[in-house]
Formats: C-alpha cells, sequence, structure tokens
C-alpha cells in the first residue's frame, strides 16, 4: 500500500528509553518505570489511581472481577465496538445486552441505554469510537439514577475531552488500550484508572498471580503471599519505559492527528455522498480512527474501499456489529435488532490516519475519493 491504515511515530527519544532498560541487564519485566508510568497517566488524566496492563482486553477482564459481577448480571455495552467490549461481560458468566447507538457521536444512544436497563442490569459499558467521545455526561446521569455502575472503554480515545474535563474521568473506571494503532503505543498494553481505592488494590492483586510480597518478586527475599485467584497481566518495563517516552509527545501526536482531521473534513464534506464525523460543541476528539460514511451504504461503501485499495490506499470497517458475529449468534443473539448500528455499520469506512501525514498523502486519499465518485457520476 502507498497509504497504511496507520503508522506509528517513533523518535530517537523511544529507541534509547527502550535501550536504557536493556542494556540495564535487570528488570526487564517488574522494573520501576511500571509505577513511573501508571503515575504519568494519573497526572495526564487527572485520574487518582492508575493500574498498567499488558493489553485493554486484559484490563476489561480485570474490572469485571474486581467489580464481583456474575452469572444473571446484565451489562449495557454497545455491539457498534470492537469485540473484547461485548466480550468483557461473558468472561464473568454474565451477559452483554447490546444497546444502540446514536449518529452524532457514534457511542451508545442514552435512550436506548435506558430502554435496555432490567432489576438485572449492574453496568452501563460504552465506548467512545474512534477518539471521539461518546455522550458520556448523559450516560453517567443515567448510571447514577439506576445506580449503576459505568465503566469507560476508553480504547481509542486517550487524551480525549469533553468541556475539558478527559474521557476516562466520568465513570467509576476507565481501560485504555496501547496497542499499536493508539493515540500513543506500547506496542501493545493498556490501563486501568479509577479514583476508587479498592478497585484498584483488586486490581493490583488481579494483574500479577493475586500476589502479595514486600518488595520486587524476582529479587526479594521477604516471603510472598498468594490472597486470590490472579492473573499474568502485567506490562513488561520495557514496555512501560516506551510507554513513558510516547507518553512525553502525546499532546504533539494528538495535535498532528487533529490537524489530518480538519484536513480531510474539509474536502470530504463537500461530497454528497460523504458523511464526516464532527465534533459536537465542547467535544475534543483525538481521531485514533478517521471514519467516513458512505450515505447509500454497503453496495457502494465496498466498491469505494476496492478503488482506494487499487490506488493503494488502505482502508478498514470499524466496526461490523459485534451482534452479528457466530459466537452471539450461537448464544442466542439472533433476534437483537439494533437499527442504527446496523445501518452505520453499512456506511463506515475508516481511512488512513497517523500524526505523521503528508500533505501529499491527504491530498492523494481526497482526489481518489473524488475520482471514485466522479466515475458513478455522484458528484
Amino acid at each position: 500500500m502507498k497509504i497504511p491504515l496507520f503508522k506509528i511515530y517513533w523518535d530517537e527519544e523511544d529507541v534509547n528509553a527502550v535501550k536504557e532498560v536493556i542494556k540495564s541487564g535487570m528488570h526487564w519485566c517488574t522494573g520501576k518505570q511500571i509505577e513511573e508510568f501508571e503515575k504519568k497517566i494519573c497526572e495526564y488524566t487527572g485520574s487518582r489511581y492508575c493500574v498498567a496492563f499488558n493489553s485493554g482486553g486484559s484490563a476489561l477482564h480485570a474490572l469485571m472481577l474486581a467489580y464481583g459481577f456474575k452469572p444473571g448480571d446484565e451489562i449495557i455495552v454497545p455491539s457498534f465496538t470492537f469485540i473484547a467490549t461485548a466480550y468483557a461481560p461473558l468472561y464473568v458468566g454474565a451477559r452483554p445486552i447490546f444497546a444502540d447507538i446514536e449518529e452524532e457521536t457514534l457511542g451508545l444512544d442514552p435512550e436506548d441505554v435506558k430502554e435496555k436497563i432490567t432489576p438485572k442490569t449492574k453496568a452501563i459499558l460504552p465506548i467512545h469510537y474512534g477518539g471521539m467521545p461518546c455522550k458520556i455526561r448523559e450516560l453517567r446521569e443515567i448510571a447514577g439514577d439506576y445506580k449503576l455502575i459505568l465503566i469507560e472503554d476508553a480504547a481509542e480515545a486517550f487524551g480525549a475531552r469533553v468541556k475539558g474535563k478527559h474521557v476516562g474521568t466520568f465513570g467509576n473506571a476507565t481501560i485504555f488500550s496501547f496497542c499499536q494503532n493508539k493515540i500513543f503505543t506500547t506496542s501493545e498494553g493498556g490501563a486501568v484508572v479509577t479514583d476508587d481505592k479498592k478497585i484498584y488494590d483488586r486490581l493490583k492483586l488481579l494483574v500479577s498471580y493475586g500476589r502479595v510480597t514486600e518488595g520486587d518478586y524476582f529479587t526479594s527475599g521477604i516471603g510472598t503471599d498468594y490472597v486470590e485467584l490472579g492473573y499474568n497481566w502485567r506490562l513488561s518495563t520495557i514496555l512501560a519505559t516506551l510507554g513513558i517516552a510516547q507518553l512525553e509527545k502525546v499532546d504533539k501526536l494528538i495535535e498532528m492527528r487533529r490537524k489530518n482531521a480538519k484536513s480531510l473534513n474539509k474536502a470530504l464534506k463537500t461530497i454528497n455522498d460523504i458523511e464526516v464525523l464532527e465534533e459536537p460543541k465542547d467535544y475534543f476528539a483525538v481521531y485514533q480512527l478517521y471514519t467516513i460514511k458512505v450515505s447509500e451504504g454497503k453496495k457502494i461503501r465496498d466498491e469505494l474501499m476496492a478503488y482506494l485499495a487499487k490506488k493503494g490506499i488502505s482502508t478498514k470497517v470499524y466496526f461490523e456489529p459485534a451482534h452479528k458475529y457466530t459466537i452471539f449468534r450461537k448464544l442466542g443473539y439472533s433476534n437483537v435488532k439494533l437499527p442504527v448500528t446496523e445501518k452505520v455499520s453499512s456506511q463506515v469506512l475508516s481511512l488512513p490516519m497517523y500524526p505523521h501525514m503528508t500533505k501529499e498523502e491527504l491530498d492523494y486519499i481526497v482526489t481518489s475519493i473524488r475520482e471514485f465518485f466522479r466515475r458513478k457520476g455522484h458528484e
């Protein structure tokens, strides 16, 4: 591909940070840099506590355990999401209840969420799609009214804000992902932020085998106790160190993404058959994905996707409805009706987006899309 869907922005600071840990010959797994990384995430987001994980998916699983969700419990989730969000309740035997989305932010529709609440509902688990905050203030109000736990899946939205308040600080707890295509990356990794000390303490046990020890487990001679079933979900020192270096420049990376998105929005919204996703008032999006909607739906969307591939431009559909995947059909979700989700999923197409896109790349994408619709006689 001439223009891939994403590229990782890196510099010599990243290389040198990792090199320093490697050359130390010690603590590649459990070094002090992990706590430093967690502290910096807290400082950036305004959260009280942070626990780093080896992935955002592990972080979600850990939160399901930390809150004690169990069989018979219901957790409201979007179907328009990466599969990990929909999987999370299943990890503990709870049941995901799919609610529809709204078209302004492509996040959970607060009105439909209210319709899906039952006496079995324990939590709401929204996502912030592609770095665009969902209607999180409205969802927080609903969670408060119904005494539900609100967990934000902000895997794609580190640094996004609503009225200056960071996503991740509206709910009871939040997960972030630092996978390779995210706002900043540790190659693979994740984290939970929360202001709840009890949840933080549970997470600290779950992330490393339910183990209590003084000092570093690998070098300390002091006794160890295992107090509950835990897992090996730790983020390594090497990756945490890379995260620290990446986090130092995250505002720069976000501003570069926003500039690219602004350029694409300005050009593409003049094409009648395309809708761009713009920020609502008081919203600050970080554009982990840059997604357009092709108004005529799947047939034309898929033709555009194929045309762009021939031009060397990578694209991807984020997301197909989770409730339509085989696993959920097997679990009895065949009759789920989510009209907005299904409509939007048939229209969306994510275009290349990374911080260091060139003007030539941006222009080539726009020109290629214009050519497609001109040939279809639609522009």
